[in-house]
C-alpha cells in the first residue's frame, strides 16, 4: 500500500508510503491520494487533513521511470485535460497528475515534510494551507533538469504564497530551498527539528479542530477565492460569511462576554 490513510480523532492522515522511490508519486497513488482527500471532505466528523511521507521523504514528485517508460500516452493527456469549463472545483472536483492538486476543499490541510518536496511534491505541498518542515527538509523545481513543466499548480500558487519575484528565481533555477529560507519567504509555516514533523503538524491540526469551524472555513474560502475577484467583489464574497455569526459568533461573543479569554487565556477557548 503506496498510500495510508489513518484517523487520529478528528484528523485524518493522508501517508505518501514509497520510500525506495523517494515517494515518487504514479498514477495508481495519485489516484489514491485523490480518493484519499475527497473521502476527507465528504466526512463531516473530519475537520482537518495532514499529508505526509513516510520518515525522509515527502515526495520527489512525478514518477519519471513511469513517464520514461512510456505511461504519458494520449489516454493520460486526456485524462488530465483541463480547458474553459474548469470553472468550479468545488462542485466539479477534477484528479491532477499529482492526484489531489486541482482540487478546493472545504477544509484546511497541513503539510507534513521530511527531506525532499521537490518538483511535483513541492506542488503537493504548495497545494495544502500550511506548511511544517523539518530543519533539513527542502524543497525545489527540480523538474527545471529534466524539461518536466509545473501543472500540478505550482506556476499559480508559489508566486501567490511568496511573490512574483521570489517565485520567478525558484522557477527559472531550480535550486534547492532549504528550510531556513523557506521559513524566511512564508513558503514554509513552521520549522521543527528533524523527527518532528508529522508529531508538529498534528498539534497545529488539534489548535484548529478547537476553533468554531464554519467561522474558520468562511475566512479561509474567502481567502482563497478574492484571487479571482476584483476588491469589490471580493469584499461582497467575504460579506457573505457574515452569516456565520448568526450560529457562532454570537454564542461566542456570549463566552467572551462571560469572561472567557480574559487577558490572553485561550485555554479553555
Amino acid at each position: 500500500m503506496t498510500i495510508r490513510v489513518e484517523k487520529d480523532g478528528d484528523i485524518t492522515i493522508v501517508t505518501i508510503d514509497r520510500a525506495e522511490a523517494r515517494n515518487a508519486v504514479n498514477p495508481d497513488m495519485a489516484l489514491a491520494m485523490f480518493n484519499a482527500f475527497m473521502a476527507f471532505e465528504r466526512d463531516a466528523n473530519q475537520k482537518v487533513a495532514v499529508l505526509t511521507g513516510v520518515p525522509g521523504s515527502f515526495s520527489a514528485g512525478f514518477d519519471l521511470k513511469w513517464a520514461a517508460a512510456g505511461g504519458e500516452d494520449d489516454k493520460w493527456f486526456a485524462e488530465h485535460q483541463l480547458d474553459a469549463s474548469f470553472d468550479n472545483p468545488i462542485k466539479y472536483p477534477r484528479k491532477g497528475p499529482m492526484g489531489p492538486t486541482r482540487l478546493l476543499l472545504s477544509k484546511p490541510v497541513i503539510a507534513a515534510i521530511s527531506g525532499p518536496a521537490v518538483a511535483g511534491g513541492m506542488e503537493l505541498a504548495l497545494w495544502c494551507d500550511l506548511r511544517v518542515m523539518e530543519q533539513s527538509a527542502y524543497m525545489g523545481v527540480y523538474c527545471r533538469r529534466w524539461g518536466v513543466p509545473l501543472i500540478d499548480g505550482g506556476t499559480v500558487r508559489l508566486p501567490r504564497i511568496v511573490g512574483q519575484g521570489r517565485a520567478m528565481d525558484l522557477i527559472l533555477t531550480g535550486r534547492k530551498v532549504e528550510a531556513d529560507e523557506c521559513l524566511a519567504i512564508g513558503l514554509a509555516t513552521r520549522v521543527c527539528p528533524d523527527g518532528a514533523s508529522l508529531e508538529t503538524a498534528l498539534g497545529l491540526a488539534r489548535e484548529l479542530t478547537r476553533f468554531p469551524q464554519a467561522c474558520m472555513h468562511a475566512d479561509r474560502m474567502s481567502a482563497l477565492e478574492q484571487w479571482s475577484l476584483d476588491p469589490a467583489q471580493s469584499l461582497v464574497n467575504e460579506w457573505e460569511s457574515a452569516e456565520t455569526f448568526r450560529s457562532e459568533g454570537a454564542m461566542g461573543a456570549a463566552r467572551f462576554a462571560a469572561g472567557k479569554g480574559r487577558s490572553g487565556d485561550f485555554g479553555e477557548i
